[in-house]
């Protein structure tokens, strides 16, 4: 029974931190106390532990981070809930694999945990991270991620600008550049949606519609809110 908030960004244009998400934090946690915080996709912990345990402290929950854990296996264990913020995909990937961590996330998320990611930590939640915008600043051992949902997602989703003289690739030539390698379908996420999963059921959530990629078909886009559970159907290749 997956319980899993995925969001594209946490900070909003003219919004605080997660600000834009609360009332979907709160459905989620649903009575929760704590939350486990990953905060490994930024090199400075402490501090962005302490910007995270702010935001969840205006509902009522406490927020540990895995880096202060004298375990961080029996931290993950012992967890109500996890949030695995954004930054850098590659290097939050590699430390989950180094630390074991990956896997034993993706265990209690399956069984049941609720599980938020937001950027980068929507990323890893899907079958590999191959569709990040992030530089590879690290190497992880693999591209395989937590694959808690069986497609790939684009985070921070952005439409080519008309007007803009840039020569280098739009977001939608580079997904289907993606798709010349690979047949997942990738929703891309613009600011301001998230998706809400629960067991076999997804939501498209927020203010802002997605764009669903799939090899050999013209892109589809989605208005929030509507259902996508049929995503969760598809076989995940990796």
């Amino acid at each position: 029974m997956r319980r899993l908030l995925l969001i594209s960004n946490s900070t909003m244009h003219g919004h605080g931190y997660l600000e834009h998400v609360r009332p979907a934090l709160r459905e989620l946690l649903d009575g929760r106390r704590s939350i486990l915080f990953v905060p490994w996709a930024l090199a400075d912990h402490d501090a962005y532990a302490d910007k995270a345990a702010a935001a969840f402290l205006q509902l009522g929950v406490r927020l540990e981070s895995i880096h202060r854990a004298p375990n961080a296996m029996a931290a993950i264990g012992a967890a109500e809930a996890v949030f695995v913020g954004g930054g850098n995909t590659f290097r939050l990937l590699d430390r989950l694999q180094r630390t074991g961590a990956l896997a034993a996330i993706a265990a209690r998320a399956h069984a049941g945990m609720p599980y938020v990611g937001s950027s980068a930590g929507t990323n890893v939640a899907t079958p590999t991270i191959r569709t990040t915008n992030d530089m590879p600043i690290v190497q992880p051992a693999s591209f395989t991620a937590l694959g808690l949902v069986p497609f790939q997602i684009n985070p921070h989703y952005l439409d080519a600008d008309p007007s803009s003289t840039h020569m280098g690739e739009t977001r939608e030539e580079r997904l289907r550049q993606f798709h010349e390698e690979n047949a997942t379908p990738v929703l891309g996420l613009r600011e301001g949606c998230w998706l809400h999963v629960r067991g076999d059921a997804m939501q498209l959530c927020g203010t802002t519609n997605a764009r669903l990629f799939a090899r050999g078909t013209a892109p589809r886009e989605f208005a929030p809110p509507t259902d996508l559970s049929f995503l969760l159907q598809h076989e995940a290749a990796r």
